[in-house]
């Protein structure tokens, strides 16, 4: 499919804002895929075509993070690692998704995944009762002082891992607000802060489009060339959105996050 350069030129202001939103919150590809249809590419195709911007922003995300010394490949991995069999039965099933039912479905999907993440957190002691036994151990900083660090219960760990095989799946169908799903998993099951879920997000979330982009580029629902204009304002956008993670922290990262994910619940029931 060619081109005009005005299109390319959307394409690109429109990655830069969602690789931004992609990171912090989740959404935009809410953004991006309308935009796809606008210029005239059909679904499927604007479904596969996203995949591309998809990997190019994740990975810029994570070496984002990485440099400002955030990293947890260990455990990123294994979430990973749970999500991809999800992540190729849903690819393979996206490829055929049309319809106007899914809008709907995905606004009650990620309407659910907002009132999970604002929902009030137990109190401490039902909270252990619940999910056993949570720690905060001392470690060192580069000072030489301690800090303390979070680290979950087994509990939570196995459960988390199970969700990722259901969150890898939606990732697969369609990659329209799986940011908001996995969100919701890693904070408020995992128990992370919001800063260390974004983390995770953008490696896992990178690592399953590595299969989703092969099964579209299979069936053929690929434009490359509209892909990777898209990709690299989405990379430019996610860069910019770790380095805004890290230096203003969980509250604004929970501001942008509960913002973002009303407008889309709104834009997709009035679509």
């Amino acid at each position: 499919m060619e081109l005009e350069i005005w299109q390319l030129v959307m394409l690109f202001v429109v990655g830069c804002a969602a690789g931004f939103m992609n990171v912090l919150a989740g959404g935009g590809s809410l953004m991006t895929m309308p935009l796809m249809v606008f210029i005239g590419i059909q679904g499927p195709f604007a479904n596969g075509t996203n995949r591309v911007a998809i990997f190019a922003q994740n990975v810029s995300a994570v070496v984002s993070f990485f440099r400002q010394g955030f990293s947890d490949f260990k455990l990123s991995l294994s979430l990973l690692a749970c999500a991809l069999p999800g992540t190729l039965v849903g690819a393979w099933l996206g490829t055929n998704l049309r319809g106007r039912a899914f809008n709907w479905t995905l606004a009650v999907v990620i309407i659910t995944v907002l009132i999970l993440m604002l929902w009030p957190k137990r109190g401490k002691k039902k909270q252990d009762e619940i999910l056993a036994e949570d720690t905060l151990i001392q470690l060192p900083d580069e000072d030489e002082d301690t800090v303390e660090t979070f680290v979950p219960s087994r509990w939570r760990v196995v459960v988390t891992h199970f969700l990722m095989l259901l969150a890898g799946f939606y990732g697969g169908i369609i990659q329209a607000g799986v940011g908001f799903v996995f969100m919701a998993i890693l904070h408020r099951v995992l128990g992370l802060d919001l800063v260390r879920v974004n983390m995770h997000k953008v490696f896992i979330i990178g690592g399953y489009t590595i299969i989703a982009l092969s099964v579209f580029a299979w069936q053929g629902y690929v434009y490359w060339t509209a892909g990777i204009c898209l990709a690299v304002g989405n990379s430019l956008g996610a860069w910019v959105g770790a380095r805004f993670a890290v230096k203003r922290g969980e509250k604004a990262i929970r501001v942008v996050f509960t913002v973002a994910i009303f407008l889309m619940a709104l834009r997709l029931m009035f679509m």
